[in-house]
């Protein structure tokens, strides 16, 4: 690609958080740096906002420790240049030779996208086939499983709330202010806030900036999430506040449910979260009035104690009130491609046994799998797009884990934590120098879509591959597809779209082995009579016509018009011209009834896994302080210059640049410390020095480190540094949920001292 023009305003989005806002990029006189960027007005959701995270992109685009080459690993542990044809050859051998002696089975497949880059999963798909892999994981895997699984049994999907239209907004562990998650986050707060009709409600044991606009701010004691939510629900049903007749139209399994909460013994359990009974009381009394209640639950309550059990807690606030296929409730939205398989009941992990749960080993098992002399251990990784060896819980064990695969295989477009501990690394282009999109598409009733081409080209003397064809490569080096198979295709997408979809219907109708290599066939055949040189959007076409003619209504309402024969044609032909993303179906509630008729046309509110946990709140109280970490650390808590790792180089940050370990005034009283001192914080796992940041937005007894600091990056001059505390050198792998395996990020026992 040449050099895009400077001076002009290239179409784009950011890739900083799962909103991903359209933005708007102007080049500098180099062609390579972002000189100036603004939201994009004509994006459908975000509509010109943006956060000030999205201004410092250039920090992402151009930093210093850009990977340009494919790179191998010397015997003495250095890395060598070398060619692609070499490195793809030798990982398909590499990888090769572990499914002929092991099985694909143990070769395990991590990450799969970042915020902004999912294509690669996609197309990662077909390589994982192609090489029997059976195991996969992702950052998705440590943070919203048990959710996403709560929701399938619950409801069969991820439903998101309508923050739009609600009249009361609740937001646990969950702060949009920094983190967002909503469209035009800080907006709609503060018109939620700014509206007397409306009530903004926070449960969070930190006052964040969402609390701070909050009407009602439940600050419970860290970890006591699922006491205060069981109060609540256990009022809603005691002062008889639930939706009886909703229930008895669309619910089942009500009974069961009622009978745990009317059990539950509420002015106890607020007490344990340290919220005073009448304020529960209030709360859950405002829940059941609303007329539209939407809830967005995050990280706070995700990842500590109890996480699955507090997934189910809060959706049954929303699903006893009757707030779900509803305006101003919880809805179920049309995805283009869904984000997750639906779990298969029994599905476990071959050596520590957890749960598989949306297709995904807890991330929190991985270094058990490897480190072991059990024959059924992972043997190699394919590690894409992701960082493990940073952001999973307990670092020095997820490095020793790495070092004793056989092949550890990374493709990334910097030279990671991870990726210096590879065999190979693969190159890619950054997200700005090539074509890519997002499936976090969660918004109902209308549901959006942003295919983003590029906005520049790839360095100078750089030699990238863009993941479709890394995938592509490795398919056909380890002969999984071929010519033979693929030139009819080839020549049929010639003639044009309507005479290519014949052709792969046929094909794969003939063989439906093919099906599994779909996105390489569709990239290597359709692809290349893409206009632009928009081949990797080639996945998209057969996105487009499984979802057209199974919501029609939903795509006609979105303004694609066209018989049903050529509907999918045209939703595709429209996601490739629309540079600022576009509506691609716009639903309804009636429609929400029709698919859960599918499955039995109820919600469904009894989980016994879940009810059985529950009744052990009775008996399992909070845990006790150890005297020698008396401490509730929460490892990663988002601040206004922190972005996950997505920025490496630590200039982004106009403040707090080495993340300030926030602490109570009580605390730095007792302690003898300062603003700006230095604190050692110490967990079972490791210590850290940090600067302290008195804060009275903290409860005594609990303290907070920033996500995205601790990576090493190089200096102007060449020599690598550190800045701040890379949060997992203090957490436990074992410290996880019982059932769905996601970490206790937010409750790890610490001690803080004065640094001397």
């Amino acid at each position: 690609m040449a050099h895009a023009a400077t001076g002009t305003w290239h179409t784009t989005a950011c890739i900083l958080c799962s909103v991903n806002c359209g933005i708007e990029i102007q080049l500098g006189p180099d062609g390579r740096r972002f000189e100036r960027i603004r939201g994009d007005k004509a994006h459908p959701a975000s509509q010109g906002y943006h956060c000030e995270k999205a201004l410092r992109l250039d920090h992402y685009q151009n930093a210093r420790d850009r990977l340009t080459h494919p790179l191998r690993r010397r015997s003495d542990g250095t890395f060598e240049r070398i060619d692609w044809d070499t490195a793809i050859r030798e990982v398909a051998a590499r990888l090769g030779a572990v499914r002929g002696t092991h099985g694909g089975e143990r070769i395990l497949y991590y990450g799969g996208g970042g915020q902004g880059n999912h294509l690669c999963g996609v197309y990662a798909a077909a390589t994982r086939r192609a090489l029997g892999v059976k195991f996969r994981s992702n950052a998705l895997a440590q943070e919203k499983t048990g959710w996403a699984w709560v929701g399938e049994q619950t409801v069969g999907g991820i439903a998101g709330g309508d923050f739009e239209h609600c009249e009361v907004a609740l937001f646990v562990g969950k702060n949009p202010w920094h983190s967002h998650g909503v469209p035009r986050a800080r907006t709609v707060l503060k018109t939620i806030a700014a509206d007397p009709a409306r009530t903004l409600i926070v449960i969070d044991p930190r006052r964040t900036e969402t609390a701070e606009l909050a009407d009602i701010h439940l600050q419970l004691r860290p970890g006591t999430d699922a006491w205060l939510l069981a109060a609540l629900g256990g009022v809603l049903v005691q002062e008889e506040l639930y939706a009886r007749a909703w229930l008895a139209e669309h619910a089942a399994g009500v009974d069961e449910v009622l009978g745990a909460l009317r059990a539950v013994p509420v002015a106890r359990y607020a007490a344990i979260a340290g919220i005073p009974e009448d304020a529960v009381r209030r709360t859950a009394r405002t829940l059941a009035t609303a007329r539209g209640l939407a809830v967005f639950e995050d990280l706070g309550t995700q990842m500590t104690r109890h996480s699955t059990l507090n997934s189910y807690l809060d959706n049954l606030l929303w699903l006893l009130t009757g707030n779900f296929a509803n305006p101003g409730g919880n809805n179920l939205p049309l995805p283009l491609i869904p984000i997750a398989p639906s779990s298969a009941r029994g599905e476990v992990s071959p050596v520590a046994k957890a749960p598989i749960i949306a297709g995904l080993v807890p991330c929190n098992v991985i270094a058990e799998e490897i480190l072991t002399d059990h024959p059924d251990r992972y043997r190699a990784m394919i590690v894409e797009s992701a960082n493990p060896a940073h952001s999973l819980a307990d670092s020095p064990r997820m490095r020793e884990a790495l070092r004793a695969l056989d092949c550890v295989v990374v493709i990334d477009v910097a030279m990671t934590e991870t990726a210096r501990l590879a065999d190979y690394v693969l190159p890619t282009p950054t997200q700005y120098e090539k074509w890519e999109a997002t499936f976090f598409n969660f918004e109902f009733p209308a549901n959006y879509f942003h295919l983003r081409p590029p906005v520049l080209g790839p360095p100078p003397d750089s030699d990238l591959l863009a993941e479709p064809e890394i995938h592509a490569r490795l398919c056909e080096a380890l002969g999984a597809v071929t010519e033979a198979e693929l030139a009819p295709l080839r020549e049929a997408a010639g003639q044009g779209r309507a005479a290519f979809a014949a052709a792969f219907i046929g094909a794969t109708a003939a063989n439906p082995k093919l099906l599994e290599l779909a996105p390489v066939l569709l990239y290597r055949t359709l692809g290349p009579t893409l206009p632009d040189g928009a081949a990797p959007a080639a996945v998209l076409w057969g996105a487009a016509q499984r979802l057209a003619p199974r919501h029609p209504d939903a795509v006609r309402r979105a303004g694609i018009d066209a018989s049903d024969h050529e509907l999918g044609e045209a939703l595709f032909t429209r996601i490739l011209e629309s540079r600022s993303g576009l509506i691609f179906a716009v639903d309804t509630h009636e429609n929400v009834w029709r698919r859960m008729r599918a499955r039995g046309g109820t919600v469904n509110l009894h989980v016994p896994e879940l009810l059985g946990e529950l009744a052990l709140l009775a008996t399992d109280g909070p845990p006790t302080p150890d005297p020698t970490f008396p401490f509730v650390l929460s490892a990663g808590e988002r601040r206004s210059f922190t972005a996950n790792t997505v920025y490496r180089d630590p200039a982004w940050r106009k403040k707090d640049a080495t993340g300030a370990l926030r602490m109570s005034p009580a605390d730095a009283v007792r302690l003898g410390l300062v603003n700006g001192a230095a604190a050692r914080v110490t967990t079972k796992r490791g210590s850290v020095t940090v600067a302290v940041e008195v804060s009275d937005t903290m409860q005594a007894g609990h303290v907070s480190l920033p996500n995205g600091l601790g990576l090493d990056y190089p200096g102007a001059d060449g020599t690598r540094g550190v800045a701040g505390a890379a949060p997992n050198e203090l957490t436990a792998s074992e410290d996880r949920d019982w059932f769905a395996g996601t970490p206790w990020h937010k409750h790890v026992p610490a001690r803080v001292e004065t640094a001397g």
